[in-house]
């Protein structure tokens, strides 16, 4: 089979949570350069419509829509909405994720016993139950048309032990790589299917954008990695349409890991 065809998403109907930056912006760009019809959500008006109004400039098939996904009620009816206008969903990107303070490692408030439990329920809330609330709106119309992909963002910090990140970011990645193998065992025989995407260090917005702005931050990131430096978003995009298109028709329960080698040198990395 040609390149051409594994690759091929023309015409998919696609939508991306928290896309108006970062990684969720980059999940966008590749599938509608690619020809999927896009719909990107988020909390920001200004991001979101700069973003659409470039991609539609160059010639690609996008709309957007302000989401809080947090907002449980619009989350399904602007999957429902999407599914009515096209007659079919054909790609998800579950990728809102949220942090709340730091690790141990670089924060004495992120030690456990100075926890601040009302920011890990809300992370838990946003990263866990509200993605698992987006694989399930989706699969709904997934289902019955016996095809989809559903990739859901989640980190490296989901795999091991992190010192860096917070107590809540880490339980909520971490209970999300189950519930997604979960999903996918759920979805196999209708043919959807859904996977995790887990990175490590990419320069987002996600944590007040520290890593763009605080080189100390990142620096303590990039050494924990191999490749000795943090990732740019372009690099996530091959791995993004390779679970969205035909070429990862038997890749499903899968929990990837995009992280310069992170993964490879456990235990005591970061340390």
């Amino acid at each position: 089979m040609k390149q051409s065809a594994l690759f091929n998403i023309e015409g998919h109907v696609a939508m991306v949570t928290g896309a108006g930056s970062g990684i969720g912006l980059a999940y966008a760009e590749v599938l509608a350069e690619n020809g999927a019809k896009v719909l990107l959500t988020g909390k920001t008006p200004e991001r979101l419509e700069a973003a659409t109004s470039r991609l539609r400039a160059a010639g690609c098939d996008v709309d957007c829509q302000v989401l809080d996904i947090a907002d449980t009620d619009k989350l399904r009816t602007t999957i429902d909405g999407l599914a009515a206008k096209h007659g079919r969903l054909d790609i998800m990107f579950a990728n809102v994720g949220i942090s709340h303070g730091r690790g141990f490692l670089v924060d004495p408030n992120g030690s456990l016993t100075a926890i601040d439990f009302e920011g890990f329920r809300r992370v838990v809330e946003v990263n866990l139950t509200c993605n698992l609330l987006t694989i399930a709106h989706a699969a709904r119309h997934m289902r019955p048309q016996k095809r989809g992909s559903i990739v859901v963002t989640s980190s490296v910090a989901g795999l091991t032990a992190e010192p860096i990140v917070s107590y809540g970011y880490a339980a909520s990645k971490a209970g999300l790589h189950n519930a997604v193998r979960q999903a996918a065992a759920d979805f196999a025989l209708d043919n959807v299917r859904v996977n995790v995407i887990a990175p490590g260090p990419f320069l987002t917005n996600i944590g007040g954008g520290r890593l763009h702005t605080d080189k100390a931050t990142a620096k303590v990131f990039a050494d924990g990695v191999p490749m000795k430096r943090v990732a740019h978003t372009d690099e996530i995009k091959g791995l993004a349409l390779l679970l969205a298109s035909p070429a990862g028709s038997y890749i499903t329960g899968a929990i990837i890991p995009i992280d310069g080698g992170s993964t490879a040198i456990l235990p005591g990395r970061g340390t």
